[in-house]
């Protein structure tokens, strides 16, 4: 399985705010300069983890991003699920034109691979992502390090 950048760095994300919580809110500028990533890519995944419910947008003077709620309730396969494609296959979505798609071993293989690899993202939450933080704020955040 590949994730989409979209879904990378929407994991990056969380785990640079996670990382922050005891700070002021984070800058898409200041994350995306400590990734060495596309201001334009963080604004666009922030957006859409705002819409999510996953961090909150502080506008205004200080203003930033932070999270919206508790890293331990945060299940990295849910993240997944709600900004990845999880069509693998033209047949895995609703209208699908293979002739064999009825009787398909191989549709139903990937299948139940990829409910494995998502089962297994489901037994993380963000703030097990974040356990090692002194060595993740080392890197990303060298000035609280």
């Amino acid at each position: 399985m590949q994730l989409t950048t979209h879904t990378d760095y929407s994991l990056r994300l969380l785990i640079y705010l996670g990382l922050s919580r005891d700070k002021a809110p984070a800058t898409v500028q200041e994350i995306a300069l400590s990734y060495g990533i596309s201001a334009n890519h963080i604004a666009k995944v922030a957006q859409t983890l705002t819409r999510l419910g996953y961090v909150k947008s502080l506008r205004g003077r200080g203003g930033g991003l932070v999270l919206a709620g508790d890293p331990e309730r945060v299940s990295v396969g849910e993240v997944v699920r709600q900004t990845e494609n999880l069509k693998l296959l033209e047949c895995f979505g609703e209208n699908s034109s293979c002739p064999i798609d009825p009787a398909c071993t191989l549709k139903k293989v990937l299948g139940r691979a990829q409910e494995a690899f998502l089962q297994v993202l489901d037994g993380y939450t963000l703030a097990e992502l974040i356990t090692n933080d002194t060595e993740l704020r080392g890197l990303l955040l060298p000035a609280s390090a």
